[in-house]
């Protein structure tokens, strides 16, 4: 599948201010501090962006003063959101102040670098703790990550979550992605409706399977060094 058959598969949210907040997390002498803060700031946009895509319906209230016409998002209060630890954690931190009734899960994953990256852009998948809330047909999932690189961890994380149910719609929420790691999910569960969603997309993966300029390990650059005692968990 090439860049030009993504289609709606993948929506890049753009505009100065998620663009100004990722501008800000690629410099590397922004500090733990305001790195966590800038991917929180970044799953509020990424959040809002999956919001206004969401079908809505119209409906009517009544005021004080009289009948006033609005809307629902009925698919805003079946939402799952699935935390791919570490790196994620300030992501979905942004992304709960939008939905704030999502159920939430966890998967700790970490990249077997010791091993190589194997070709066709591919790592095997340590999982170390699962916990996923029991998937329902109504139900939209957001699985935040703020890499999506070769894909690797992605795939892994979805044949997970499809174990506890099948739902309505799975979106990937990224800060930045690339090409490789777009089309290794799409290939991977064509069956599946999937849109990711992400504010940048960068082209290049060096030999080690990390994102070139991409921002860095962002899990290290959040939270500096290991964390947990379960050294890199997530993000390239």
């Amino acid at each position: 599948m090439s860049r030009n058959n993504w289609g709606s598969k993948v929506k890049v949210v753009s505009g100065n201010y998620a663009l100004s907040i990722l501008t800000k997390l690629r410099d590397k002498r922004t500090g733990q501090i305001e790195f966590r803060k800038g991917l929180v700031r970044l799953g509020r946009v990424l959040g809002l962006a999956i919001y206004n895509d969401m079908p809505a319906k119209k409906v009517t209230v009544e005021t004080p003063l009289g009948i006033a016409e609005g809307i629902e998002v009925p698919d805003a209060e079946n939402v799952v959101i699935i935390t791919v630890l570490r790196a994620a954690m300030p992501l979905t931190e942004g992304l709960v102040k939008i939905f704030p009734s999502a159920r939430q899960g966890v998967v700790s994953a970490r990249r077997v670098e010791e091993k190589g990256m194997k070709p066709g852009y591919v790592f095997e998948i340590e999982l170390t703790y699962v916990r996923i809330p029991e998937i329902r047909p109504e139900d939209t999932v957001i699985i935040a990550d703020p890499m999506l690189a070769t894909g690797s961890t992605i795939v892994a994380v979805l044949k997970e979550v499809l174990k506890r149910g099948r739902a309505k719609k799975y979106i990937i929420a990224s800060v930045i992605a690339t090409p490789v790691g777009i089309e290794k999910i799409l290939k991977n569960y064509p069956e599946l409706n999937i849109t990711i969603y992400t504010v940048g997309i960068d082209r290049e993966i060096n030999d080690k399977g990390y994102i070139v300029p991409g921002l860095g390990d962002a899990g290290d650059r959040a939270f500096g060094g290991c964390f947990w005692g379960v050294g890199t968990l997530s993000g390239f």
